[in-house]
C-alpha cells in the first residue's frame, strides 16, 4: 500500500524532528566533553570516555550528564554522586582533579 502524501508529510517531519533533536544533543555532549578536557586536563577522547563512565556509574543518560556538567560550568552545581563519579573518571584518565575538588 502506497503512503499517501499527508503521511509521507509526516513522516519526513518526523524524521526531521528526530535530526534536530540528534544535533542540539551532539553539540551538548561536545561542549560538556570540551569542559572535561580543559578542567580534567585529557584529550577529547578521554573526555568522551570520562562522559560515558559517569553516565555508566550513575546510571544516567549520557546527554543529562553532559547537561548537568554545563549547568555546573555555569553555576558551580553539581549533584554530589556525579560529582563522585566525574572525579572517580578523572582519576582514572586524567592526571589532577577536577578544581575546587577536597584534596586539590
Amino acid at each position: 500500500m502506497e503512503e499517501s502524501e499527508p503521511d509521507r508529510v509526516a513522516a519526513l517531519q518526523a524524521e526531521v524532528d528526530q535530526l534536530k533533536e540528534a544535533m542540539v544533543s551532539h553539540a551538548v555532549v561536545d561542549q560538556a566533553i570540551g569542559m572535561v578536557v580543559a578542567l580534567g586536563r585529557v584529550t577529547p577522547d578521554q573526555g568522551w570516555q570520562v562522559l560515558k563512565d559517569v553516565s555508566q556509574h550513575t546510571n544516567i543518560r549520557l546527554r543529562n550528564i553532559a547537561e548537568m556538567i554545563l549547568v555546573w560550568g555555569r553555576r558551580g552545581d553539581l549533584p554530589p554522586h556525579v560529582r563522585a563519579e566525574l572525579e572517580d573518571a578523572l582519576d582514572r584518565y586524567g592526571p589532577t582533579q577536577i578544581p575546587g575538588s577536597e584534596g586539590a
